[in-house]
């Protein structure tokens, strides 16, 4: 297919629409239950309060409020796609932002503004606190301001606005791919992702990856999750012609398109899983994925991404064997540290750098048949 047939076919898949609303309306979508804002992108983004005041000065003064993107559903409700920082903070300074529970959150009280510095302790509306509460003319200039809307309507493709989503947001406020992937589960399948949440509260889990605060604080122990759920079961023949050298991109493509197809048996995912980490835990603990050296006999360093593809992938495709003829879990790991199969696979100064896709296509297939009881 040629770009002219790629353009023509893609551009067939999204439909979209623009025109201007008023805050005012949008404040009443939001109340109606009309607008989706996903209130569990909060724990991503990461607007500050002098953020969050210079969008309420920007109303007040007029200045033009970047383009909201929006997804209708089948039942014409709105997903935000873009734009969630914008109108969180609106409803929260209104005082209608719900939580994750669906509880009314504290209103905002604003910083002094840059070109208002009498901003400073102002409030929506506050019958306890007249003074500092905005006059009516100033709440209705808030009100009659508009944004401009951009809609994906009903009859685009599906996967349109998780990739609108991802585009809009690599790079920006989210500080990890990882982020990224959890906003997209959220949006595709909100079940999902509070289950695999549970899933990095298993103790065993925890022990045996033993991660530093900043990885834990960047869901680094979420992406290795999604590592277990992609790839432990993907056919060989699938795994050799992943079409992206950094296996992070994949992660992002493919746990997409998972949520979107619902293709997951969670519940053998889940057993396959807690299985893996309850052997490790009890044999290796938080030495599970960390360097083996022969020479000083014992495990150092911290962490390694590599060893977990390897073991846990391993020993989570043979689990179902494991729990009926179970083998050494650590004599076999130090074996794997004399593998030249797994140590060339690593890289390094002297082997030369390896794409992530070459290392996971290599590390993979070696992990189960050294783990076969």
């Amino acid at each position: 297919m040629g770009l002219q047939e790629e353009l023509e076919q893609k551009r067939k898949e999204i439909r979209t629409d623009s025109y201007s609303m008023s805050v005012g309306e949008l404040i009443s979508l939001y109340e109606n239950e009309e607008i989706e804002i996903h209130p569990q992108f909060q724990r991503f983004f990461r607007w500050s309060a002098t953020q969050k005041t210079r969008l309420i000065e920007s109303l007040l003064i007029g200045l033009p409020i970047p383009q909201i993107f929006v997804s209708q559903r089948d039942n014409g409700i709105w997903d935000v796609v873009d734009g969630l920082q914008r109108l969180s903070t609106i409803y929260e300074f209104v005082g209608i932002l719900r939580d994750e529970m669906g509880r009314r959150k504290p209103p905002f009280v604003l910083e002094q503004g840059e070109t208002l510095p009498s901003l400073k302790g102002k409030k929506w509306d506050s019958s306890d606190d007249p003074e500092n509460s905005l006059t009516q003319v100033e709440r209705l200039l808030i009100k009659r301001s508009k944004l401009e809307m951009a809609i994906l309507i009903q009859g685009s493709d599906p996967s349109a606005k998780y990739e609108l989503f991802q585009r809009l947001n690599t790079g920006g406020s989210i500080a990890t791919d990882q982020e990224i992937r959890n906003c997209l589960l959220i949006m595709a399948d909100p079940d999902l992702y509070e289950n695999l949440k549970a899933w990095s509260d298993d103790q065993n889990f925890k022990e045996c990856i033993s991660l530093s605060d900043k990885a834990q604080s960047e869901q680094y122990d979420l992406e290795l999750i999604l590592r277990f759920l992609v790839f432990r079961n993907m056919e060989i023949r699938d795994l050799q012609q992943i079409p992206y050298p950094d296996i992070s991109d994949y992660l992002t493509y493919a746990i997409r398109a998972e949520a979107i197809k619902n293709k997951i048996n969670y519940q053998q995912e889940k057993e396959a899983f807690e299985t893996t980490f309850s052997l490790l835990a009890d044999s290796l603990g938080d030495r599970s994925f960390r360097k083996y050296s022969h020479a000083k006999e014992k495990f150092t360093g911290g962490f390694l991404v590599s060893a977990f593809e390897a073991i846990a992938l391993g020993i989570g495709y043979n689990y179902q064997q494991l729990q009926t003829q179970p083998i050494n879990l650590e004599e076999t790991v130090k074996a794997l540290w004399q593998n030249p199969g797994f140590t060339d696979s690593l890289g390094g100064s002297t082997k030369g750098s390896i794409s992530t896709r070459k290392r996971v296509q290599t590390i993979l297939p070696l992990g189960r048949e050294l783990f076969e009881s």
